[in-house]
Parts: structure tokens; C-alpha cells; sequence
């Protein structure tokens, strides 16, 4: 008897409900981006699948506003991206300063541990962001090698002054690295121009790509930091020295140089089988983005978010983060994704179940010191839209009202 009859399995066609995901991530995938993944697979030596890892790291430097030649997709989700930059840049012993003030620069602190850190952890309540004298007092007091941050804190809504913060790295002889999971693609976020050495995204946010493959980027000094290692990395699959041999061959991440030769006579070396689907649909996904235009796909999100914080306000509802006068290079709100202050007295978990059983939208509550404190409203990618505004805000004045709380 085999397993199937002994244990009766029974199988049924996948069917989903259809919802119009506004939390902090996954966001809904355009329907190009969608498409592509149903397109005909190929092996991970074709010429043209060649051709598709070049023209997604070009697109992905435009994404990230860098020159910087090592620029490539990591196979899993923002997570993993977090991780390759950990393992890659931390050596046993290294020092390093964790900025913390929310959960995944929580994560990040934790990795580095793992990886063997001497580490100085500074503090910060969630919902707060850092200045530059207590950045620069933790580099002279630690002289670290890595500095690490977020820049867009996912479970606080939180944007990182970025705004001189390279420049104290450099000061100091230290990389910087920034997560930008919550924001890259919804808003300014400038690589180069803010001297930041390994920077990082998940496709399934700002990106409305599939979660999966994460966009990363090194300097030429994390390379060379890379390259020049006294320890192996402790990550086989996340080793940088190994999956440039596979993306960029003529790249040499000890110092930097490009070879002169042709890429296609440059053999590639086989790492892993990459989610080749996924890799279309980031490919895609960075297509729209240039299409519309950086500049108008940030200013969309801007928009997207005042138009919410209005609404937010006509409920007698209030972001948990306060606005500032001039925030492009301040810390403040995060225009992608916003912490609402749940009201005493209302329960946010019914909410939420009310705008999903009822109108199939989804968002989500508060994690961490945040749990229970907080809705978190992602306007993100093709859902920053008016539409998709109008429609919260009225069904988010439904459920409170059913759910006791009248403005």
C-alpha cells in the first residue's frame, strides 16, 4: 500500500482570496511583474539567461543611484540580503556598532553576534532615530570597522537621517551598511552620493515584485574588505568571493578592476541554481521603475502618504511618528510605511479582522515593543495610489465604528 493510499491524501485546485495587501509588506504584484512568472524557463547557463543577470544589475544600480560594479540579486528574501552583508563584512573579532531603535536593527545586532562581533549596541527607543554627535561619539568611543543601521525601520515607520553619516564612516575608517528593505523604490535613497558600502532591499515591498530575491550592493572597499579576509566566510551560500564568479567574473573584489576582456569569453563559475522566475520578475519590476522614473515614483509615495495621513486625521486617528517640517535628509516618517497609534479602548486585532473578512484589505499590527500599540499601513509600490487610499480610509471607518470608536 503506498502512502498516499494508507493515508487517504486528497488534493483540490489552490484557490486564494484576491486582497489588496496595504500592511508592511508583501505589497501586490503589478501584473507585468506577475506575468513573468510564468515565463519559459531556461537553465542558469544559457546565453540569454547571461543576458537577463546583466541587464538586472544594471537596472539594479539605477535602483540603488550607484556605479558600483558588484551589484546583484541574493537568491531568498530581505532576510538572507541582511545576512550576506553580515557574514560577508564581520570577521571574528571585528569591531562593530549596531544602531538599534526597532526590530530588524535588532536583527541585525543578533547576526553579528552570531558571526563572532566584537560589538557596541546603542540603544535607542523604538520610534526614535539617531544623530549624528551620538553616531560619531559610538565611533570614537568603539573605532569599529562596521557601522550598521536601517534606514527605513519596518516595525516603527521610522526614516534614518542619512545626511552626513557616510562622511563620519569615512572619518573614522569604517564601512557603513544600510537596510533599506521598507523603502528602496519609495523612497530618495542615494548609494553613492551618501558613501554608503553595502546597501540592500527585498523585491516584495516598494519593488510590488515577489518575495524570494533580494537586491544588494557592495562598495569597492566592502569588497576589498570581502576579498581580503583572514577567515573564510562563515555563509558558503552567501559568500560574496563565490557568487561573483557567477554574476561578475571580470570583477576582481580585491581591487576593484573590471577586466578589459569580452563577459561573454569570461568563464562563469556555478554557484547555485538560481530562482531563475524570480529573477524575471525583479528584472520587470525595475522596468516599470525606470519607466515611470525615479523622481516621479518617489514623489508618488509622497504623495500616497499625505493623502493618508489626511484621512488618518479625519478619523480622529494619528501617526505614531511626528511630522516634520523638511524631511529629505531628516530622520522622521517613512512615507511607505506608517504606524497608526491604536485608540484606547479599540481592539487592533478586530479591526484588522473586519477589513479582512469584510473588504479584503490587509494590514497589519504592531510587532516587538510595538505589538498590540500599532497598525502598520504599507503604501507601497502600485499600491500607493489614490484609490487604494480612498478605499482604506472609508473601510477603516466602517470597522471602527462597528468596533466601538466614533471620532
Amino acid at each position: 500500500m503506498g502512502y498516499s493510499d494508507k493515508h487517504k491524501l486528497k488534493t483540490t485546485n489552490l484557490q486564494l482570496p484576491i486582497r489588496l495587501l496595504l500592511g508592511p509588506g508583501p505589497s501586490n504584484l503589478h501584473p507585468r511583474v506577475n506575468q513573468q512568472l510564468i515565463s519559459s524557463m531556461v537553465g542558469y547557463t544559457d546565453a540569454s539567461y547571461y543576458k537577463v543577470m546583466d541587464e538586472t544589475m544594471e537596472l539594479m544600480r539605477y535602483l540603488f543611484q550607484t556605479d558600483n560594479h558588484f551589484t546583484i540579486p541574493i537568491s531568498g528574501a530581505g532576510t538572507a540580503a541582511m545576512e550576506t552583508c553580515v557574514s560577508n563584512l564581520v570577521e571574528p573579532g571585528d569591531k562593530v556598532v549596531c544602531l538599534v531603535s526597532g526590530f530588524f536593527s535588532d536583527r541585525i545586532y543578533q547576526m553579528a553576534v552570531r558571526y563572532g562581533a566584537n560589538i557596541l549596541k546603542v540603544d535607542k527607543q523604538w520610534g526614535q532615530w539617531f544623530g549624528l554627535e551620538e553616531i560619531e561619539s559610538a565611533l570614537v568611543q568603539h573605532k569599529p570597522s562596521l557601522l550598521t543601521l536601517v534606514f527605513g525601520e519596518t516595525s516603527t515607520g521610522v526614516k534614518q537621517q542619512m545626511e552626513g553619516v557616510g562622511e563620519l564612516c569615512k572619518k573614522y575608517n569604517c564601512l557603513l551598511m544600510v537596510d533599506c528593505v521598507a523603502a528602496l523604490g519609495g523612497v530618495p535613497v542615494f548609494v553613492d552620493d551618501w558613501k554608503i558600502d553595502a546597501c540592500y532591499t527585498g523585491t516584495q515591498k516598494c519593488l510590488s515584485g515577489p518575495p524570494g530575491i533580494s537586491p544588494i550592493t557592495f562598495s569597492n572597499a566592502a569588497c576589498h574588505k570581502i576579498a581580503t579576509r583572514k577567515t573564510p566566510v562563515a555563509n558558503w551560500y552567501l559568500d560574496c568571493n563565490l557568487l561573483g564568479g557567477y554574476w561578475c567574473p571580470e570583477f576582481n573584489l580585491a581591487d576593484g578592476t573590471i577586466s578589459k576582456e569580452e563577459k561573454s569569453s569570461i568563464p562563469r563559475r556555478y554557484h547555485h541554481t538560481t530562482p531563475a522566475n524570480l529573477l524575471y520578475s525583479l528584472r520587470e519590476a525595475l522596468v516599470l521603475l525606470v519607466e515611470e522614473g525615479l523622481d516621479n515614483v518617489w514623489k508618488r509615495h509622497q504623495d500616497a502618504a499625505i493623502l493618508l495621513y489626511a484621512g488618518l486625521e479625519s478619523l480622529g486617528l494619528k501617526p505614531f511618528v511626528p511630522q516634520l517640517n523638511e524631511q529629505s535628509e531628516k530622520g522622521g516618517r517613512l512615507f511607505s510605511l506608517t504606524t497608526v497609534i491604536i485608540p484606547e479602548g479599540v481592539d487592533g486585532k478586530m479591526v484588522m479582522k473586519y477589513l479582512l473578512d469584510n473588504f479584503n484589505i490587509e494590514i497589519a499590527g504592531g510587532i516587538g515593543a510595538f505589538a498590540g500599540k500599532v497598525w502598520r499601513i504599507g503604501l507601497m509600490g502600485q499600491n500607493a495610489n489614490p484609490s487604494n487610499i480612498k478605499l482604506l480610509i472609508s473601510s477603516l471607518s466602517d470597522a471602527l465604528k462597528v468596533n466601538g470608536f466614533n471620532n
